[in-house]
């Protein structure tokens, strides 16, 4: 009988210490910013798909989105305390890095740097006459409160106007708080389509384009979950790399996104990015889209 009570006893601890080990990685990000805001899932499935490449070495995982309404501002706080989610997808900066711990692995080969513009229908004449980044500064440009790229804008020189939120933006621009609303090329073409019921007059400006190189990360908060929880994601992606299947995935996402948009023969102005870190990998042009092809017959001016 003792020894049976001993098995038993074994047996369970035995059962307990397994059931650590399998316990899942936990994987949580933050909700959309509105009902129609549909710009991650293609960052959120190709997590999924990092995720499920790794599971013979790592274990198990959940994935989920956060119950918890919150912008992008919010997000970052919420993920450097470590409360509410786990990790979040955004454009780098040096400050962010300081603060998160990014993969440093541009999920989008750097096409949300490629910028065009929502506009009023009524201001494309005007803006067919702009042949200078200087030309372009009397007008305003729409961001978002805490995004990279309003820095990067008013570095240029460019007027800048921002919005506490994603959604405010749209209202903003039909209002005429602003001229000129910046989207990425991966962006702009569906959100026009879904907010064209509400703002008819929104439509994508025909001629300019902006560019700065600008990589969208994993971000994971710098503690040894978030370290953990990072470098499984670097791994799954690496090995989605090697397998062709990133390329595959980021292939079929850009002819997507850039199906009815006509970016041959617009108006090209590079601008820098003075907030990149040092440690931005720009040198491997494995990780980059030059959009080469797409980009045939622009005319690029460089910043004055």
């Amino acid at each position: 009988m003792r020894t049976r009570q001993w098995w038993v006893r074994l047996v369970f601890v035995l059962f307990s210490a397994s059931a650590g080990a399998a316990e899942p990685m936990r994987y949580v990000y933050p909700p959309p910013e509105g009902g129609s805001d549909q710009r991650l899932v293609y960052y959120w499935e190709l997590l999924e798909a990092a995720l499920k490449v790794t599971s013979g070495k790592w274990g198990p995982y959940t994935l989920a989105i956060s119950p918890v309404l919150m912008n992008a501002d919010r997000s970052q706080i919420l993920l450097s305390n470590s409360t509410e989610i786990t990790l979040l997808v955004r454009t780098t900066s040096a400050e962010r890095e300081r603060v998160l711990l990014p993969v440093r692995i541009p999920l989008d080969k750097g096409l949300t740097g490629y910028r065009l513009f929502l506009i009023q229908q009524n201001t494309q004449e005007a803006l067919n006459a702009v042949r200078t980044l200087d030309d372009l500064k009397p007008y305003r440009i729409g961001q978002g409160v805490a995004w990279v790229d309003a820095e990067i804008l008013r570095n240029a020189g460019l007027t800048v106007e921002t919005g506490s939120s994603y959604e405010s933006l749209f209202k903003m621009l039909a209002v005429g708080r602003f001229e000129l609303f910046s989207r990425g090329v991966n962006e702009i073409g569906k959100e026009q389509r879904e907010h064209q019921p509400k703002y008819p007059e929104m439509v994508v400006e025909k001629s300019l384009m902006l560019h700065y190189p600008l990589p969208r990360y994993f971000f994971f908060s710098r503690t040894p979950q978030g370290e953990r929880l990072a470098q499984r994601v670097a791994e799954g992606l690496e090995k989605l790399r090697q397998s062709g299947e990133f390329d595959r995935r980021y292939q079929g996402f850009k002819r997507a996104m850039l199906a009815d948009l006509n970016l041959s023969g617009r108006r090209l102005f590079r601008i820098p990015n003075p907030t990149l870190p040092a440690d931005t990998p720009l040198a491997d042009t494995r990780l980059w889209d030059d959009l080469a092809q797409e980009l045939k017959a622009t005319k690029t001016n460089p910043a004055q």
